[in-house]
């Protein structure tokens, strides 16, 4: 009799470890259902942004290929003039000319970047890192800002033709040098730094030094020599680093003309050779400690996304404020329907301001 209560007992616990077994499963599964019906919050948004940022770029590419943005007509105007004065230079002014249109490499990595975001999610750090890299295209791809950002190539071509044709949105060279304190790094010296022309490599010594992207070396083979009657030699890191001149992407577009790769790139070579100062015990400035001076007549809206972009990257290292951006994105779909693609020759008012 004994033996089979114990029977029974054993049976009955056996059937309640069962019972919870049962429920355990039935709430694992009801907290994944309620977990795939909610999703990703941010996902949610970077669905929503690709489409405004896509248009953005896709209406910008329009407003160059129809002549409504300023500095891309005025590098057409500035090539016609240096490849009249200097048939040699043909090949590295047409060079120039692409940067008025679709062509150029700062449109085309725009291009590059929102394809890296649709196709190459696992290149960013977070969901919320790849979102913010979709606002930093479409505030890249304004055509006010991208005006401003043709300044560089722009003003390589006013350097270009010795001093004829005027710089616009900048200093003169000596005026920006002398309140710099900065070293001349020659004709182009602009364009140093821009991923979009160039790249820094490190030689077999250890140091870095700028290394241009196909036509563009013709900046040190044919126009130093031509200018200086010598070569400017390697332009090494550390040397350009702490006596660069003014630019409009290392002082007011890097941000936004610069994916999240390059610029992480560019804070390893900055950290690497402060430290291989401070091993040596001196000191290194960083390249973008501060900005240079030298800009005039950069629009209100540079000055007023340089002061968002130091923001919103000091905001994007803390995680839990996903409303914020979210706020952003909002920002960028009352920009779309507000028409904010405004032509950019409303911003020729401010003419030229002329440097030698």
């Amino acid at each position: 009799m004994s033996i089979v209560l114990l029977m029974n007992d054993n049976h009955s616990i056996f059937k309640d470890e069962m019972a919870q077994m049962q429920i355990f499963r039935i709430a694992i599964f009801a907290l994944t259902a309620i977990l795939m019906g909610c999703g990703d919050p941010v996902l949610e948004q970077i669905d929503a942004q690709i489409p405004l940022t896509e248009q953005r770029v896709q209406q910008l590419g329009e407003m160059l290929d129809s002549g409504q943005v300023r500095n891309a007509k005025f590098i057409n105007d500035y090539a016609d003039k240096v490849a009249e004065k200097s048939p040699q230079l043909d090949q590295l002014v047409n060079e120039f000319r692409k940067d008025a249109t679709t062509q150029g490499p700062l449109y085309l990595a725009l291009l590059d970047r929102i394809n890296t975001v649709k196709s190459q999610p696992q290149m960013f750090a977070s969901s919320q890192a790849r979102f913010e890299e979709l606002l930093n295209i479409y505030q890249a791809a304004d055509p006010i800002l991208y005006s401003d950002a043709l300044s560089d190539p722009l003003n390589v071509l006013a350097d270009m033709s010795g001093g004829d044709l005027p710089r616009v949105n900048s200093l003169s060279k000596a005026q920006s040098m002398a309140a710099n304190n900065a070293q001349d790094f020659g004709v182009g010296e602009q364009l140093i730094g821009n991923p979009a022309y160039g790249q820094w490599q490190t030689g077999s010594n250890g140091m870095s030094f700028w290394a241009w992207y196909g036509m563009y070396r013709m900046l040190d083979d044919v126009l130093d020599i031509g200018y200086s009657r010598k070569r400017r030699g390697k332009v090494y890191y550390s040397n350009w680093g702490r006596s660069r001149n003014y630019s409009y992407y290392n002082d007011y577009g890097r941000t936004r003309y610069s994916s999240p790769t390059q610029l992480r790139k560019q804070t390893q070579l900055d950290t690497r050779t402060r430290k291989s100062f401070e091993s040596r015990g001196q000191k290194f400035n960083s390249a973008y400690s501060k900005n240079r001076s030298g800009a005039s007549g950069v629009s209100s809206q540079s000055k007023t996304a340089q002061a968002s972009a130091s923001k919103f990257s000091a905001r994007s290292t803390n995680k839990s404020k996903y409303a914020k951006s979210s706020k952003t994105s909002k920002y960028a779909s009352k920009s779309k329907s507000n028409s904010s693609f405004r032509n950019s020759s409303s911003s020729t008012s401010r003419g030229f301001r002329r440097g030698k």
